[in-house]
């Protein structure tokens, strides 16, 4: 549900004028079935040309696997270890080493109301507003970039060992330029 909400933000944010150009369509599939179910809707809706599946560690068995086959596949994957909220405390400026995704969220949600005076709920629709908001997305992108290089330095190899690191960034940053880009033509 948070992933859905972050990402349906993220989607009605995109200017008006590239609505029908940049589509983002959010599915809810069984996190072993994400793969398979991205490669399905790409081939049956050809507008869908990059297809990515966004999921976190949490108690996720073939994580690693799942995330080998997504990138076989041609399959983007915007996972997170421990938990999304790891993703979104670096709006806030710091990805803290923590390995249990309950405690992650539960940190996360502290953080969130310290930051906003606002309640965290994970079913949040307005996640995403209140996140950029609040917070600083090219920063976010920043600091889970810099984790995942650290993790890769200190000889983490595996996303399932890698902690705190998400690669939620890269889908953020993809989308975030396709947008700037047209943006930047449609100025000339």
């Amino acid at each position: 549900e948070t992933e859905k909400n972050y990402f349906e933000g993220l989607r009605d944010n995109i200017p008006a004028e590239l609505k029908d150009r940049l589509v983002i369509k959010v599915e809810k599939a069984k996190t072993v079935e994400l793969v398979e179910r991205a490669l399905e809707l790409a081939n049956k809706e050809p507008q869908y040309r990059i297809p990515w599946i966004v999921f976190d560690r949490d108690q996720v068995k073939d994580f690693d696997d799942i995330i080998q086959a997504a990138e076989k596949s041609g399959v983007g994957a915007g996972w997170s270890n421990s938990c999304f909220e790891i993703w979104m405390y670096a709006y806030f400026g710091e990805m803290p080493a923590i390995r249990e995704s309950y405690t992650c969220c539960d940190r996360f949600a502290d953080k969130f109301e310290k930051v906003t005076g606002q309640k965290y709920f994970k079913k949040d629709k307005d996640i995403y507003r209140k996140l950029v908001q609040y917070g600083d997305e090219e920063k976010a992108i920043q600091i889970a970039d810099w984790c995942c290089r650290k993790c890769v330095d200190d000889g983490k190899k595996k996303p399932s060992e890698m902690w705190p690191a998400c690669m939620v960034q890269r889908l953020v940053e993809e989308i975030q330029k396709k947008i700037s880009t047209r943006e930047e033509l449609k100025c000339i």
